[in-house]
């Protein structure tokens, strides 16, 4: 079996899915939704990422080419997907082994499938997530090295900077969903060991750490920059109003002499 995921960039709603690839999603893991027919299995997540696992690559190829999604693309805005070989063995000595080459299985089930859709699309997130952030620090370091300038202008721009990287922080703790476990694990062993290993193998909590971490560190640049700037504005203010009582008192003395 042959596993892909993909990043949307132009969310499809259910009904999209639904009509082009001519199967039903129901509710699943997560607030997401999963359906399947004879040759593919679809997994919505709710953070925009779509999982389709078919026996034959052609039929993702095809399915993909039904919802006018084309891949290939070598640049920086391409398409972030993640494959991921999914075999089955009877004569595995366990119910799933999981490798950073594949996934195999002992018996296939519409679970297990949703489990690994998870955990892969999951990765995928964090990717877009990455790529955002690497854009965000880059412009943290532009914003940092010219803070001996200072206008309104630049004041109001940093002010819609801060508010991206807060709404960058909001979107990935709350729509990743790796804070907390999934709560179809809570009462089925097997299933949680599968998306732990994962989990491990993904090192999806390794980086969702690393991500927080730098945005922790773009928000104290953000906070340093911000600081200096209103230092600088009340300094300002302050030789305005040492201006001011000097005019008034040189007008006083003008005002005496005469």
């Amino acid at each position: 079996m042959n596993l892909l995921s993909l990043y949307l960039d132009k969310p499809l709603n259910k009904s999209t899915i639904e009509y082009s690839l001519d199967l039903t999603l129901i509710k699943g893991v997560e607030n997401g939704y999963y359906g399947y027919n004879k040759t593919l299995h679809a997994v919505l997540a709710p953070f925009g990422v779509l999982t389709l696992i078919a026996e034959e690559k052609k039929e993702i190829l095809k399915a993909l080419s039904t919802l006018g999604i084309t891949l290939g693309s070598e640049d920086e805005n391409a398409i972030i997907t993640q494959d991921y070989p999914i075999r089955i063995d009877p004569s595995l000595g366990s119910a799933f082994e999981v490798t950073n080459e594949a996934i195999i299985l002992k018996s296939a089930s519409t679970h297990n499938l949703n489990i690994i859709a998870l955990a892969v699309s999951q990765s995928v997130g964090l990717e877009h997530y990455e790529k955002r952030l690497n854009t965000l620090f880059l412009q943290s370091r532009r914003i940092v090295e010219s803070i001996h300038t200072f206008s309104t202008t630049r004041r109001a721009h940093l002010m819609q900077f801060a508010k991206r990287l807060a709404l960058t922080r909001h979107d990935m703790v709350s729509n990743l969903l790796l804070l907390d476990k999934p709560n179809i694990l809570w009462d089925d062993a097997e299933a949680e060991a599968l998306y732990n290993r994962l989990a491990f193998v993904l090192e999806l909590y390794d980086r969702h750490e690393t991500a927080l971490s730098k945005l922790s560190q773009i928000k104290e640049d953000v906070m340093l920059v911000m600081d200096l700037i209103n230092h600088k504005k009340s300094e300002f203010l302050e030789w305005i109003i040492i201006i001011l009582i000097l005019v008034e008192i040189v007008m006083g003395i003008m005002q005496m002499v005469k």
